[in-house]
């Protein structure tokens, strides 16, 4: 199997992706933060010291699916054209279920992107609540389903 992000020397390279065609392109990817029962409780009822905790993780969500191209090394800069974020409840945990769904029209795919918006939206729960529960766990960072280009379409 070649590696597409090495050249002929084996060094690493950017994928050029000039000649692909561009084609409506949409990521949906998923994880789940546990946090302990006072953590999920401040969350629920807005009284985290940090201030509002779901909200401000939906925005770092959004950013980091924006930003992906700068934390990703060989990820290419993406127009964008839509990042929706969900985030459900999970009292039984407790914990909460993260999912960001990225979308674009173009040659590359945008699965990294979802990718990295769940696990920045995540570690931004853990930021504004680690003060309330050190032992939380992000875990189950997984894309869901992806739809476009070349390879297919792909669901978990």
């Amino acid at each position: 199997m070649n590696l597409t992000h090495l050249d002929e020397q084996n060094k690493p390279k950017m994928v050029d992706v000039s000649d692909k065609e561009e084609t409506l392109r949409i990521a949906v990817a998923s994880g789940v933060i546990m946090v302990g029962q006072e953590a999920f409780d401040a969350v629920i009822s807005n009284s985290a010291k940090k201030g509002p905790v779901l909200q401000t993780a939906v925005i770092a969500a959004i950013q980091g699916t924006k930003q992906t191209s700068t934390l990703i090394p060989m990820c290419h800069p993406l127009m964008l054209t839509s990042v929706k974020t969900d985030i459900e409840e999970l009292p039984e945990l407790p914990g909460f279920k993260l999912t960001v769904t990225a979308k674009l029209a173009g040659k590359t795919g945008v699965e990294m992107e979802a990718l990295t918006g769940v696990s920045i939206g995540l570690l931004t729960i853990y930021d504004m609540l680690k003060a309330i529960d050190k032992a939380m766990v992000i875990q189950n960072i997984q894309l869901e389903t992806k739809s476009g280009g070349k390879s297919g379409d792909f669901r978990r």
